[in-house]
């Protein structure tokens, strides 16, 4: 490229802040400047080095910035893409990205109509857990996966902040549930074909500050069981259970955590089925007896490495008409729309039903 791809951040806050440190990294791309509403912020902006604009409208009028970050609370996203966009800017938008499949829609038709890239910082699709799980099942290593289990465990609440906050787009569904979610149907292909959710309110009552939900989807095969996936955010858990757990005719694999602790666990020998029985104190099982040694094998997990500064390349690709923007408009709907369906069964009390 003859001259670096320019961008600017709107918020910086704390992930505003990360934004510009993995921008400043990037040899391909010059780092314009950022704008905050708190003048506190811009000064800290000023402090560490970085441009700060005096005032949203001198940085979008900036000819050197081509495309904008936004970084600012929930509520305040869709107003400001969409004013971003008629100012001829792509926009790369935190996630989440709206508080409704509608305002959602109004942002596509934004960049449509100024002819500009719309796209949402799915940034977890990087995470290396959820690449080695993805890995696993993209190989068909365990076989016929029946179950998958995919959770974030946390012990110190919602966080206090706008977070916690329903006018602001708060609660975990919102915050965590969109990583989580957008993950899964990148894995998962098939059709949603229902939900069923239980929201927390342990340490606040406006917000949900945690959540399970059950989907389920569609059989990769005519007359298969649907796959059921339990996704699962606990800001109140003071032992956290393992971040992935898959289930397969043949095996199970499990990613203990962010460090990647782990392992797969296979049958060897179908053949071979009896079992020394468990004793406990009330009796004997031999159902639940673990197989003796020769029948199963342990294998450890896939190693995956990533770079999240990848989602960056791709919007300079995509912008100089190289390549598809990675995170689509038709992804970013579909999670909005499962986002939706678990807030709506967690009120009601109910599954919901559906195809998407």
């Amino acid at each position: 490229m003859s001259e670096k791809f320019g961008v600017a951040v709107i918020g910086y806050g704390g992930m505003g802040g990360w934004h510009v440190r993995k921008l400043q990294s990037m040899e391909e791309i010059r780092l314009c400047g950022v704008y905050d509403i708190d003048p506190a912020r811009n000064a800290a902006a000023v402090e560490a080095g970085v441009h700060a604009y005096s005032s949203l409208e001198e940085l979008l009028g900036d000819p050197q910035v081509r495309s904008v970050t936004i970084a600012i609370p929930n509520d305040q996203h869709k107003d400001m893409a969409i004013r971003a966009m008629g100012a001829g800017k792509h926009v790369v938008c935190e996630k989440p990205v709206a508080l409704s499949t509608d305002e959602v829609v109004e942002m596509i038709k934004a960049a449509k109509a100024n002819n500009v890239i719309f796209t949402v910082h799915q940034n977890r699709r990087w995470d290396e857990d959820y690449l080695t799980i993805k890995r696993i099942y993209d190989e068909g290593r365990l076989g016929r996966v029946f179950k998958i289990e995919s959770r974030v465990h946390g012990s110190r609440g919602i966080p206090s902040d706008w977070r916690n906050q329903k006018a602001y787009g708060g609660g975990m569904v919102l915050d965590w549930g969109i990583h989580l979610l957008d993950q899964l149907l990148m894995m998962v292909k098939e059709p949603v074909v229902s939900v069923y959710a239980d929201l927390d309110n342990v340490t606040n009552q406006e917000v949900d500050d945690g959540f399970k939900a059950i989907i389920h989807f569609a059989p990769k095969v005519a007359g298969d069981p649907p796959l059921s996936c339990h996704v699962e955010v606990g800001t109140s858990n003071f032992i956290n259970l393992p971040r992935w757990y898959m289930l397969g005719e043949n095996g199970s694999a499990v990613v203990e955590g962010w460090d990647l602790k782990g392992k797969i666990v296979m049958v060897s020998d179908w053949e071979k089925r009896d079992a020394v029985p468990v004793v406990t104190a009330a009796g004997l099982t031999k159902t639940m007896a673990p197989r003796t040694e020769e029948t199963i094998q342990q294998f450890p997990l896939p190693e995956v490495q990533s770079d999240v500064r990848d989602f960056y390349r791709n919007l300079i690709e995509a912008a100089e008409g190289r390549a598809e923007q990675i995170v689509k408009h038709r992804e970013i709907l579909r999670s909005m729309k499962l986002m939706e369906a678990i807030l709506l069964s967690g009120q009601s009390g109910e599954a919901v039903h559906w195809i998407i």
